[in-house]
């Protein structure tokens, strides 16, 4: 495991960290059914549908990313493991019974670098995604409830920086689907990026095709000196303190960041291809009842040296090798160059093309004709979100769930305002939405708590939804949230010299939403 590099190593941390919904940081737990409320089976801080209950499965969890059931019907849950803490505990594979959540493999003992995001029952074992305990690359093992664990495909560049593989699903058609962040906000490796470039010096976005670039570089101060004045150029889809010129040709990558990829798991390595590209964040992928491939994204954050205040996170209808938009587009495939896309000139760095500077003004890295790309049409949105509520793994309600059969239902994991966006005033996010795919784009709330925000920000720690970040539903029909627990802003730990957040251990829940008959 990583933990050599501590916070308290890294001074500029606590105002650079880019958190975001998918580095999860910290495993230990399992734990008894306690509802905390001192009503055993009473929730009064959520509010869900008339129509349907909720309960909690289990509970004491420390930062769970992902459940799933093995072929015998038996639920596991995935504890992501941690990172940048003073005392890391690690990632496991957990089997929840009775309420009683038990450890079944302790993952980083065997090679699983966190954070351990996604897994997929498979043949006799959970393929899950990680980082690699060699150089944090992207990677995907198969690990069976022995602890024997196969690795399957490594590689994935982009990994290394904020955004690690995600999500990882069984397709219809017998493939495995996994979900690649990309390196950086909006393709330019920054101030924010810091630490992980400490990490790995080369560190860059790295395209699914040939790009051609329009030679944008910004003036960024150069963190890797001691003289806080130093400033450096830097372009995109380049390694930190790397220009870039018009017309740069950056080859294509097989194991790209910003896209969803494809393998047949009898051959990983000689399959693996991306399936769609330029998206911003991928979180998780499902289906719906015509065959459909949906994505849940979470959109650009007011960060970095290219700061992007888009207006909406999005779930998408994915269109096979497409390209949507990332990084010069919004959300609804809007050019970022229009006004209302803009930020405060404090938050952006200075433009310099050519040697020429070309002020604060927004502009595209990429030649999108010489690089024949375009983006979708715009009818493939089918979901959009208040931009940061972090819409995170989603899954498609079965025939049984009545009128809402063959809805989408996403879990949104919140905001981490301001470090993701200093612009956000709101608590978007912190609850599980339902989608019509057919229905326009609207968004309906359905499992949330009575009033906005997590429930631990209300005085009512374990007795509400704090952040849900997989929802899955079961053999038995039922719909099963795995909430992540409490994770919330605290600037103060900066003047400790850690990051300004907390992620409270043992406050993760799976949580059972039923129909009532």
């Amino acid at each position: 495991m990583h933990s050599d590099i501590q916070v308290r190593h890294v001074p500029f941390l606590h105002a650079l960290w880019p958190l975001f919904v998918a580095l999860p940081l910290a495993a230990c737990g399992g734990g008894d059914d306690d509802d905390d409320d001192g009503q055993e089976g009473s929730f009064p801080t959520v509010d869900v549908p008339a129509d349907f209950q909720i309960e909690k499965v289990a509970d004491g969890l420390t930062y769970p990313t992902a459940i799933g059931w093995d072929d015998q019907g038996l639920m596991y849950v995935l504890e992501a493991g941690g990172q940048f803490l003073d005392e890391p505990v690690p990632a496991r594979l957990m089997l929840v019974e009775n309420g009683v959540a038990t450890p079944v493999v302790e993952l980083e003992s065997q090679g699983l670098a966190t954070p351990v995001v996604g897994m997929q029952w498979f043949e006799g074992g959970f393929y899950m995604t990680h980082r690699s305990p060699v150089d944090r690359s992207g990677a995907i093992s198969k690990v069976g409830l022995d602890g024997t664990v196969t690795p399957v495909i490594g590689g994935f560049l982009d990994a290394k920086s904020e955004h690690p593989l995600n999500d990882i699903r069984l397709g219809p058609d017998g493939r495995m689907y996994v979900c690649a962040g990309p390196a950086t906000n909006s393709g330019v490796v920054g101030i924010d990026n810091a630490p992980f470039v400490a990490l790995n010096p080369e560190l860059q976005a790295t395209p699914c095709r040939q790009i051609v670039l329009t030679g944008q570089n910004y003036l960024t101060p150069d963190f890797r000196t001691p003289d806080q004045t130093d400033t450096v150029l830097t372009g995109a889809f380049v390694p930190f303190g790397t220009p870039t010129s018009p017309g740069q040709v950056i080859a294509s990558n097989r194991k790209c960041g910003g896209a969803i990829h494809v393998f047949n798991p009898s051959d990983p390595a000689g399959t693996l291809r991306f399936y769609a590209w330029g998206l911003r964040n991928v979180i998780g992928v499902t289906w719906g009842t015509n065959g459909d491939l949906y994505a849940a994204v979470n959109g650009y954050d007011v960060r970095g040296s290219r700061p992007f205040n888009d207006v909406v996170d999005p779930t998408y209808r994915i269109l096979l090798n497409a390209w949507y938009g990332w990084p010069d587009f919004s959300a609804r495939f809007q050019p970022i160059v229009e006004p209302q896309f803009d930020s405060p000139n404090a938050q952006k760095a200075p433009v310099v093309v050519g040697g020429v500077p070309q002020g604060k003004e927004l502009s595209f890295v990429i030649d999108h004709a010489a690089s024949n790309l375009a983006t979708p049409n715009p009818s493939v949105i089918v979901g959009e979100h208040p931009v940061n509520s972090s819409p995170s793994k989603l899954d498609t309600a079965p025939a049984s769930w009545g009128p809402f059969a063959g809805h989408l239902f996403v879990a949104e994991w919140g905001d981490l305002t301001p470090g993701t966006n200093p612009l956000q005033n709101e608590m978007p996010g912190y609850r599980v939405v339902r989608i019509d795919p057919a229905g326009g784009g609207t968004v309906q709330p359905f499992l949330r708590n009575v009033e906005p925000g997590p429930a631990s920000a209300q005085g009512a720690a374990g007795q509400g939804i704090e952040r849900p970040f997989d929802v899955r539903f079961g053999p038995d029909d039922a719909m099963y949230v795995v909430d992540f627990g409490i994770a919330r802003v605290n600037p103060a730990r900066a003047a400790e010299g850690q990051v300004p957040y907390e992620f409270a251990p043992q406050t993760g829940v799976v949580w059972k939403v039923t129909r009532v008959p």
